[in-house]
């Protein structure tokens, strides 16, 4: 069943869809009335719909039936990304939305090649959103991640303030065998707490930079004993922390 997150509320119990949304209801799935989708309240609310109307402008769904069982996972885990080259970006948005992250953070790391200018970071976060909403739709979040404006690592710093817990993917962590510290914080962890981690690009993060982070109450952890790439690593942790208070709970 198509999910959409929708705005237009008429009533408790009837929404309207407009925009690219009532498009792809209308001319991609070619649904009609009487058809039923999922609607989703700015609330992270869902709720079966069926359709009552499809207009030029918008369409009306009645709900049928609201949703108990949530898809989120009980902690909220924030994807820091020190800006990779190509879409590698877009693929940890979209990968990452579907295993479960609540926030996407990227950042200007030393070792990152490119370079955003004001008028292509704001088209550049604009399509990594709606990326993050598709994915959403696809997995059926009931909730899309925030995708954050470019920050530099001193303003990732200052954004890790508001954390409950504050990591490092750090390769020389990996390289040395160390296994502690991600299934130690996941342990301490509880439903409803917050997870900053923070993953470098290509080359990984300066020993610099590492220290500076460490110099503001962020841990390093490895993450296997393989070294992963920078687009891997992320839906390493977000897998893990799934296994963790998902499946072996």
């Amino acid at each position: 069943m198509q999910r959409y997150f929708v705005e237009g509320r008429l009533a408790d119990d009837q929404f309207r869809i407009s925009g690219d949304d009532r498009h792809h209801i209308a001319r991609v799935m070619r649904m009609k009335a009487g058809d039923e989708i999922i609607c989703v309240t700015p609330e992270n609310r869902s709720a079966i719909c069926q359709i009552e109307e499809i207009t030029d402008e918008t369409v009306v769904a009645n709900v049928v039936k609201w949703e108990e069982r949530t898809s989120e996972l009980p902690v909220l885990v924030v994807v820091a990304s020190g800006l990779p080259k190509g879409d590698k970006l877009e693929w940890i948005i979209q990968k990452g939305t579907e295993l479960g992250a609540y926030e996407f953070i990227p950042f200007t790391a030393t070792r990152s090649v490119v370079k955003w200018d004001g008028k292509k970071a704001v088209k550049k976060i604009e399509r990594l959103q709606k990326i993050a909403k598709e994915a959403a739709e696809q997995s059926h979040r009931r909730k899309i991640p925030d995708v954050s404006n470019l920050v530099s690592i001193k303003e990732l710093i200052k954004k890790g303030s508001k954390y409950d817990h504050k990591l490092i993917a750090y390769e020389e962590e990996a390289r040395e065998g160390e296994t502690s510290v991600l299934s130690s914080t996941l342990a301490e962890t509880k439903p409803g707490e917050t997870i900053l981690i923070v993953f470098g690009p290509e080359g990984g993060l300066t020993s610099q930079e590492v220290a500076l982070l460490k110099e503001n109450s962020f841990k390093p952890c490895g993450l296997g004993p393989r070294i992963l790439r920078t687009e891997t690593a992320p839906l390493y942790a977000l897998s893990a922390v799934s296994y963790h208070f998902e499946l072996l709970r």
